[in-house]
């Protein structure tokens, strides 16, 4: 049994029970239990805030571990953009230049994604901003790798078309180097038979009649025959890309008006018909319909020494044949 408490009541001259109320009861026990609970709530707090429960610190560890494959995918793109900026410079000032292609702008190169807010649905999380930021640039990679595969297709059709006009360019001789002697060369010439200084738009090559004359380069046979413009039976074939070869005085004409011809093939023998002095061929080389020095397109059938010498005959040869 509880012990009870008295105090003496002057008026009665009596010692009378005290009696507490349970509301004084309550309050009492409540301000007795209050630091307990006060401290209770600072811990639980605290332990919150400084403790990880198992799931939270497995989500901690699922984040820390995100964070780190991001930052890999990071330097990942950062190489293939080091990669990708490499092989544009080659394309622009190597390839490009090459095949006599222009340059891909920056502003081709580098533009940007379109449409509205396509990145809308990474938004309201809690990395957002970092997985939106990966993905723009992993767009932006995927746009220029698009550009770059369009300019490489170029390239290779540019290769293509390069084969086809070295393929087509006259740099041969017309007759084998063993078998002929230049005898003329290109520019103010005597004529022998006016004997009167006149432009000579070509070459001329002595050789026995009846030698066989080739073409110079891949093409299409223009004119083959017989006409009055003094050079007698000759053949010219067009070689596209503006290249056209005439071949005159001849004796035998080989080919047919529109046969295709590839460089090397005989088109016709050595003669003197027309306006000529001795057998020999008359040979031009025209770019887009002027008349080019033929000497200098002879640099794929001769050695450097016998091109030099070919050069410096041309060069004092005086009177032509034609």
């Amino acid at each position: 049994m509880g012990e009870h408490k008295y105090r003496f009541n002057p008026d009665t001259l009596n010692f009378e029970r005290i009696r507490i109320s349970g509301w004084r009861k309550v309050k009492r026990v409540t301000l007795a239990l209050a630091p307990g609970l006060l401290f209770g709530v600072i811990g639980i707090f605290l332990a919150f805030q400084f403790i990880d429960s198992p799931k939270e610190a497995t989500l901690r560890r699922e984040n820390q571990q995100l964070m780190v494959e991001y930052e890999l995918i990071n330097r990942q793109l950062a190489d293939m953009e080091n990669v990708l900026s490499d092989i544009e410079r080659r394309d622009d000032n190597v390839y490009r230049v090459i095949f006599e292609a222009d340059p891909i702008p920056s502003n081709v190169r580098m533009a940007g994604i379109g449409g509205v807010n396509r990145y809308r649905d990474l938004e309201g999380f809690a990395n957002s901003e970092l997985v939106i930021g990966t993905r723009k640039r992993l767009d932006k990679i995927a746009k220029r790798m698009y550009v770059q595969s369009l300019s490489l297709d170029e390239v290779g059709s540019l290769v293509l078309r390069k084969q086809e006009m070295l393929a087509s360019i006259p740099s041969v001789e017309p007759i084998p180097q063993d078998r002929t002697r230049l005898s003329s060369g290109f520019g103010e010439r005597m004529h022998p038979i006016y004997k009167i200084e006149k432009p000579h738009l070509g070459l001329d090559f002595t050789s026995p009649i009846g030698t066989p004359i080739h073409a110079t380069g891949d093409g299409t046979v223009e004119f083959a025959g017989y006409n009055t413009t003094g050079y007698g039976i000759h053949v010219i074939l067009d070689h596209g890309f503006g290249y056209q070869t005439l071949y005159g005085h001849m004796s035998e004409v080989e080919v047919r008006k529109g046969q295709k011809v590839k460089r090397g093939d005989v088109i016709g023998e050595v003669g003197s018909t027309g306006l000529s002095t001795g057998p020999h061929l008359h040979y031009e080389v025209h770019k887009d319909g002027v008349p080019m020095d033929p000497v200098n397109f002879l640099f794929n059938s001769l050695t450097p020494e016998e091109y030099a010498r070919m050069v410096e005959i041309a060069g004092n040869a005086g009177q032509s044949m034609d």
